[in-house]
């Protein structure tokens, strides 16, 4: 009983944090409030005993992804006045595809009225039961392409986020290493020998 109420509270607070992500008008609202749903599920993957899963999802994409989103969106010059523009553009399609979510999701939950059986709730783990052994097993073997082929789309998401970052534009200074590296301290440094003079 207390695991359902615990469960609709967070799924609540994750829904909830979701449609501020989407909107916020500040970007760096909708990044922080995309780590609250984050740490919401988490919680939801405690609640059904898979401790590594939670884990994992709090240390990389809040402790590691989530940072460098941040910090990519206060280094780019985000024009918020566009953006409400093209909010305002594209809330029809929006709404839309929020209607057919919707629905999907309510046939899910009515889906015994279609005779399908769907189970209680999850079993109790034996003692000495490890799903980070099992989890490891799983994406090693069946799942190991899937998972290096993620591997390389976050390396190309961080390239493309520093790509973005270095672009040259007017009015910046910009750090030209080349340049710093062929300089002499004589084109830098100049002594000048002057005597001494005697204060009156």
């Amino acid at each position: 009983m207390l695991v359902n109420i615990l469960f609709w509270i967070y799924a609540a607070v994750l829904v909830g944090a979701a449609l501020g992500v989407i909107l916020a008008r500040n970007p760096v609202h909708s990044v922080l409030l995309l780590v609250l749903c984050f740490f919401n599920a988490a919680v939801l993957w405690l609640l059904i005993e898979a401790e590594f899963l939670a884990i994992v999802l709090v240390l990389v994409y809040v402790g590691a992804v989530m940072v460098l989103f941040l910090f990519v969106v206060m280094m780019l010059d985000i024009n918020v006045e566009r953006l409400r523009e093209g909010f305002v553009r594209n809330a029809p399609l929006a709404a839309l595809i929020a209607v057919i979510v919707a629905i999907e999701l309510g046939y899910v939950l009515w889906v015994r009225r279609l005779g399908v059986e769907l189970p209680a709730g999850t079993a109790p783990l034996p003692a000495g039961h490890s799903n980070t052994a099992e989890i490891g097993a799983v994406l090693y073997t069946d799942f190991v392409w899937p998972f290096q082929l993620a591997a390389i789309v976050l390396l190309i998401a961080i390239v493309a986020a520093i790509a973005l970052t270095l672009r040259h534009r007017p009015g910046v200074r910009q750090q030209n290493i080349g340049q710093q590296v062929a300089v002499r301290p004589a084109d830098r440094v100049r002594l000048v020998r002057m005597k001494s003079e005697r204060e009156p």
